[in-house]
């Protein structure tokens, strides 16, 4: 179908919301709101405000919007949503930084240009053709890889191509790899390998671990697009461990519908972050937001459930201590 919504003014925009329910009590910061971050992305936010009926047995999204719903709660929301991203890329970059070197001392240890030696990963990734492009996983990732190298501005890739040349030793090529690149490849090395780094990690299985990192390059960029995050349905569901190994993902395994929220990314993020990082304040910093800064929207029926949080949530990694559970009970 050809797209044929027309183009609207600001203020037209904003007779639009009103007209649909949505209570605005300042005309000059919702326009200033409007031109500064954009109807569309805003939308996002305000969508979880509009009525809904059943059509067909299916819930429909309706133009109205819930009594009660303002303007104003879901730049309160776009806020939360901001701080909640700046946050998981705060942990985020750990996180790569951590990989990255975990990955290139494992391989480089059996051979400086592990990278580029198929015999080294499993047979799905270095032999199986794609029958589309007659590929294998690890032919795309080698272009992939030489595209980032090709493209990289740092000195310190110059200043090895030009005095040793190419290929470059992993310790050194896996500097410019981004989380993608990295989830990749580690997907692709030999089950024993990703055992191996997987176990410094607080898991047994290393395929287990290998979802996780694709789910958290999927948070990644999520991220870094600034896409919202708070009530995100999950299109990467991460695999779990049993409950007897982790403890913490009792609940997720338990209720098959918190496995497509965010909340289980961050605390995936947040097991890790305690491998990497054990004195981190991360997880106190992330509860704190979302105990005392997302907006109230009880009333139209929203609340932190919708970012898939279970019960006990706040207990789930090691207990806070009183300063923090101070500022979570009087925020």
């Amino acid at each position: 179908m050809p797209y044929d919504k027309p183009w609207n003014s600001y203020q037209e925009q904003l007779d639009k919301l009103r007209e649909r329910g949505l209570a605005i009590t300042d005309d000059a910061k919702a326009l200033d709101y409007l031109a500064r971050i954009g109807y569309y992305r805003l939308s996002g936010y305000w969508y979880s405000f509009r009525q809904q009926q059943a059509v067909d047995g299916n819930q429909v999204k309706l133009d109205d919007f819930i009594a009660g719903a303002s303007f104003e709660q879901a730049v309160q929301l776009y806020v939360f949503d901001k701080k909640l991203r700046l946050l998981a890329m705060d942990a985020l970059e750990r996180i790569e930084i951590a990989f990255r070197v975990e990955l290139a001392h494992s391989l480089g240890e059996q051979d400086m240009f592990a990278y580029l030696k198929p015999e080294l990963f499993h047979d799905k990734f270095a032999k199986t053709l794609n029958p589309r492009s007659g590929l294998t996983a690890h032919h795309n990732w080698l272009t992939k890889h030489a595209g980032l190298i090709t493209r990289s501005k740092e000195k310190f890739i110059d200043h090895n191509k030009r005095k040793h040349g190419l290929p470059l030793p992993i310790w050194i090529a896996c500097e410019v790899w981004d989380f993608g690149t990295l989830s990749f490849l580690y997907g692709g090395m030999k089950e024993a390998d990703q055992d191996k780094i997987a176990q410094k990690f607080g898991l047994v299985n290393g395929r287990v671990l290998a979802s996780w990192l694709r789910a958290l390059n999927y948070l990644r960029n999520l991220c870094a697009h600034h896409s919202r995050l708070w009530n995100r349905n999950v299109v990467e569901k991460p695999k779990l461990p049993p409950a007897s190994e982790v403890v913490w993902v009792a609940p997720f395994v338990e209720y098959d519908r918190l496995r497509s929220r965010p909340f289980l990314l961050f605390c995936i993020v947040q097991h890790l972050m305690s491998h990497i990082n054990p004195n981190s304040t991360w997880w106190a910093r992330l509860t704190n937001l979302m105990a005392t800064e997302l907006p109230d929207m009880k009333a139209l029926g929203l609340d932190l459930n919708s970012m898939g949080v279970c019960e006990g949530w706040l207990e789930l990694f090691a207990p806070l201590n009183l300063q923090d559970q101070q500022a979570i009970k009087n925020p």
